[in-house]
């Protein structure tokens, strides 16, 4: 039987990412995501929803979210979902919590310092040395109206059909 586990969201970061390196130097960068979800209920009121999310980013995503994903900052996170289970010290109970492992970011908003720019977007496969915004493509070139018509009196081999 096929199965898939895909996860895209688009939220904001609830604290600035906590970076942390495995003993063999790989980042690692855990931080929370608030999704917002607005609708309707049946009394006609307007409901606002919030869910908080955790993430995980390994390597080079992590080292750009330490960087850029500050508090407050929308992005956008694809990746799977992990359940982390463990034994409470305390209470000696079994306990899980699920996340999201992420495997590509794309930064969203516009810069500090109201810079512009769409922000940029990293993946595991593929990571840029360093963060490049997006830019928007240029205006594209003017017309300089519809084409004449051919004269009424053109020969049957100037028509083009």
């Amino acid at each position: 039987m096929a199965s898939l586990n895909k996860v895209m969201l688009i939220g904001n970061v609830t604290r600035d990412p906590e970076i942390k390196y495995t003993p063999k130097g790989s980042a690692v960068a855990d931080l929370g995501l608030a999704i917002n979800r607005s609708y309707t209920n049946q009394g006609g009121e307007k409901v606002e929803e919030t869910t908080f999310v955790d993430v995980e980013l390994w390597g080079r995503l992590a080292e750009i979210a330490g960087e850029y994903a500050k508090k407050g900052r929308p992005i956008f996170i694809e990746g799977r979902l992990r359940i982390d289970s463990w034994e409470d010290k305390q209470s000696g109970q079994k306990r899980s919590r699920l996340k999201v492992v992420g495997e590509g970011l794309q930064l969203l908003g516009t810069r500090q310092g109201g810079q512009g720019g769409g922000g940029g977007e990293y993946d595991m496969d593929s990571p840029p040395a360093s963060p490049t915004p997006q830019r928007r493509p240029a205006a594209p070139p003017q017309r300089q109206g519809p084409p004449k018509p051919a004269p009424l009196d053109a020969e049957d081999d100037d028509i083009p059909f």
